[in-house]
């Protein structure tokens, strides 16, 4: 079985590292677009039509289920996917896990790109989900195309940005970015002695499982990850290998849940994807 995960850059690395820890005998087909790259300033029209072809490209491929682990693809066209591909083929999308950050009662903050801060779709995730509490929305300026080049000075420098925005008594980071998880360990060591991050990558591979009506036993097979970039077949970029998940995908052996989540991190599990 196939499933396929699609993102501009290296957002999907999380949660096909969530796949691979749960269920290493699928078969993962990782689609980049290096040449659309990335997706966050471009157009709705933009975004959407990307997505789209690469879906076909990865249902064409044989994908039985196709997962979209970046949240400003999948709140500008999931639905264009879904009208487009199910019921036969599944689609998984990605939300900032603000809900069970906002169950434990802690003072929340939710990092994002510049765009995703200022959306619309931010505004009511957090309205719906936040149960009245307030939340402070942190833009995070170049964090996520740092991570992308895997530029680990540049990506410090964005992330002492980021902690100087966030008022010292929110003590819940949610990181509305799929990026953001691949320097969380540096995220906690800038950010004050106490403070949870919350994200959503196992969430959103547990709910691909369920999608697929899988189990989280494996019977010993290791499935393949093949990668395509911008619709053409290749490797995954140099950058992924700076972070531990991304060089266990790019070997193509199982990934730990130490290189998924450092202990010193102690990221939660969201509530389901969407």
């Amino acid at each position: 079985m196939t499933v396929a995960l699609i993102d501009s850059g290296l957002g999907l690395l999380s949660t096909a590292g969530w796949l691979r820890h749960l269920a290493p005998e699928l078969d993962l087909l990782l689609l980049l677009d290096p040449e659309g790259a990335p997706w966050g300033p471009k157009s709705t029209s933009f975004i959407t039509d990307r997505l789209v072809t690469a879906a076909h490209a990865a249902v064409e491929r044989g994908a039985e289920a196709i997962v979209v682990p970046c949240n400003t693809a999948t709140v500008t066209a999931i639905d264009a996917l879904r009208q487009e591909f199910e019921p036969h083929v599944p689609v998984i999308g990605t939300v900032p896990a603000v809900k069970p950050a906002a169950v434990t009662g802690r003072n929340i903050a939710v990092w994002a790109t510049v765009r995703t801060t200022a959306s619309d779709y931010q505004a009511r995730l957090i309205a719906d989900f936040a149960n009245g509490k307030p939340v402070v929305r942190v833009a995070c300026p170049g964090l996520a195309e740092a991570i992308d080049h895997g530029d680990v000075a540049a990506a410090s420098e964005a992330i002492a940005y980021a902690v100087e925005q966030t008022p010292l008594h929110c003590d819940a980071v949610v990181l509305g970015c799929t990026h953001y998880p691949l320097v969380a360990p540096e995220i906690l060591q800038q950010l004050p002695t106490g403070t949870t991050l919350y994200d959503s990558a196992e969430a959103v591979a547990r709910q691909t499982l369920r999608r697929l009506d899988r189990t989280t036993e494996s019977d010993g097979a290791m499935g393949s990850v093949d990668v395509v970039l911008s619709g053409s077949r290749g490797n995954l970029p140099a950058s992924a290998h700076a972070y531990s998940v991304g060089r266990a995908l790019a070997n193509a052996t199982r990934v730990s849940r130490e290189a998924l989540m450092p202990e010193a991190t102690c990221l939660p599990m969201a509530a389901p994807a969407v």
